[in-house]
């Protein structure tokens, strides 16, 4: 089975990110000849000397300017290496809910630069909000190399600017490079025009970047999504766990602990849309049965009795605030929605917003607005079972939503039990 890459793309107004999607589409083969007929109709129409191959990510765009917010929108591909999902994200700082949501997904984040222009100040925010969000990939493309006259020095400059900026942040892998999106140059094919630039195309790398090490594969995590009972099956006596392993690898022998209860049990057997399995691990979707009757609910999490989660009301966190219509602040009252378990949360403290600009801390300020990042403190009502984000993404991110309306207006990313 192919393995799934997914990856979010970032840049600012302009800078290619279309026309890049578009030529990996194109010269991927991962477009249907109606397709690049219509563009390449339109193309000629519009006047352009050349088939713009932005066109065909650039339908939604118009439906975005109509004030049809589309949030992020998702493409796929494959290759016979492995199959993409593309979450293209638009770059401006009021879209900063929109890298959130495309980025805490994502395998790789490709941050793309105008090399005429280097970095701006877009360019530092989105590898903040990629390393902020755990992405393990992260690839600074330097893109429009052909209007530079595929100049090596200015390829440096920008990144060992980059490169200095990155120290900063948690950033474990990092990749330049020189691209010109309009030509192809190096996006699916070597270029010709760059013979100093010994490292390899943008598609093969996201061939090849290696993400199975990724995932946390020590901690064991099982949230409970769904409980299948006896009616449904044909085997009268079945009671299964359904839901997504969220960490570590589960077997069927192992020993477990259900949470909250404590109740201890072993895995008897493990079931997957096309039957039973020997092992599962992350992102895997199966069924769990155990040896022993326990009540068991959705909300609940199996682990491994010497390897369990955080248990606890009181979490820190980093908030993105993602409403319009109100700001969070100190006191509010919300759901919140982590792994498979509900509950609601009292926002007890907001202790500083974030400048993505320049990662500066302002300690004085008593709400979050649209788009606004900030360490805060909340008290559950029940009891969350928790990993800190860095340590699992899964178990580590929860969102916040508005009783009165529903509507998301937070995500958060967990950094560990409220100090005290």
């Amino acid at each position: 089975m192919a393995e799934l890459l997914r990856f979010a793309t970032a840049g600012s107004v302009d800078d290619g990110k279309s026309t890049l999607i578009g030529r990996l589409l194109y010269d991927s083969k991962a477009i249907f000849e109606d397709q690049l007929a219509a563009v390449e109709a339109t193309s000629a129409s519009r006047g352009d000397e050349y088939t713009n191959l932005a066109l065909l990510t650039d339908g939604l765009r118009a439906e975005r300017e109509q004030g049809i917010t589309i949030d992020v929108a998702y493409r796929y591909f494959a290759t016979p290496r492995r199959k993409f999902i593309i979450a293209d994200t638009p770059g401006h700082i009021q879209y900063t809910r929109n890298m959130v949501t495309g980025c805490s997904t994502a395998d790789l984040a490709l941050v793309l630069v105008d090399a005429r222009h280097g970095l701006v100040e877009q360019s530092r925010r989105h590898a903040f909000l990629a390393s902020l969000l755990r992405v393990p990939h992260l690839v600074l493309c330097v893109n429009k190399m052909d209007l530079v006259d595929y100049d090596q020095k200015v390829f440096d400059e920008i990144c060992t600017e980059f490169r200095s900026f990155a120290s900063k942040l948690d950033v474990n892998d990092l990749t330049f490079i020189p691209i010109s999106a309009l030509d192809g140059d190096n996006v699916v094919n070597r270029s010709e025009n760059m013979p100093w630039y010994e490292g390899t195309s943008l598609l093969h790398h996201l061939e090849n970047v290696f993400i199975a090490s990724d995932r946390n594969l020590i901690d064991a995590r099982f949230p409970v999504q769904y409980v299948l009972r006896p009616m449904q099956s044909a085997h009268h006596d079945y009671r299964g766990y359904a839901g997504t392993i969220a960490g570590g690898v589960l077997k069927p022998g192992d020993d477990v602990i259900v949470l909250p209860s404590g109740f201890t049990s072993t895995i008897a057997s493990i079931d997957t849309a096309d039957g039973p399995v020997d092992e599962a691990f992350p992102p895997m979707s199966v069924s769990i049965r155990l040896s022993s009757e326990i009540d068991i609910s959705r909300g609940d999490m199996i682990c491994r009795p010497t390897n369990q989660p955080d248990i606890g009301q009181d979490i820190d966190a980093m908030v993105c605030w993602m409403s319009e219509a109100s700001a969070l602040a100190t006191g509010a009252k919300l759901a919140i929605k982590h792994t498979t378990r509900s509950a609601r949360a009292l926002v007890k403290n907001l202790h500083y917003r974030l400048d993505v600009n320049t990662l500066h801390r302002e300690n004085d300020v008593t709400t979050l607005a649209l788009n606004e990042i900030g360490r805060v403190s909340l008290r559950t009502t029940v009891p969350l079972f928790f990993d800190d984000y860095r340590r699992n993404r899964e178990t580590g991110s929860f969102i916040l939503i508005d009783e009165a309306t529903n509507a998301t207006v937070g995500a958060g990313m967990i950094l560990g039990p409220t100090q005290s």
